[in-house]
């Protein structure tokens, strides 16, 4: 029996696919298993499928606020994450500073250095830096 809706589960991989490459997701999913699957089921359904699968937000604005949500909680392996995914979604590497910035201004200075350091991990590995 499945606990996610099928329509939103295939628009969320669609999303998922498209902001973090098809060859991540793929992964990613091939390494669930029993345990762990039914959650990655609901997470794709829920947050790419109904979170990012509407046009109200552009994905690029998507992603900026994604960096800012994830910088906040201090969540730096999904920030690097969605740094990549934010790049692929049209996010300038002056808007991902300028993130980074409000991150510091709101969340503190320590938390800012925390996303510079994965920023720049992330920006030197696509030959942004």
């Amino acid at each position: 029996m499945s606990i996610f809706d099928e329509d939103l589960f295939l628009k969320g991989m669609e999303q998922r696919k498209s902001t973090l490459g098809a060859d991540y997701v793929d992964q990613s999913y091939a390494a669930a298993d029993d345990f762990s699957r039914p959650f990655q089921e609901a997470m794709t359904a829920w947050c790419w499928g109904f979170g990012w699968g509407d046009e109200v937000i552009p994905p690029k604005t998507r992603s900026m606020m994604n960096l800012a949500m994830l910088g906040a909680l201090g969540k730096m392996t999904e920030w690097e994450l969605h740094c990549r995914g934010a790049l692929t979604n049209g996010v300038t590497v002056e808007e991902i500073r300028a993130i980074i910035h409000v991150i510091g201004i709101y969340c503190g200075v320590p938390q800012a250095l925390e996303c510079f350091r994965a920023a720049r991990k992330v920006l030197e590995a696509e030959g942004l830096l």
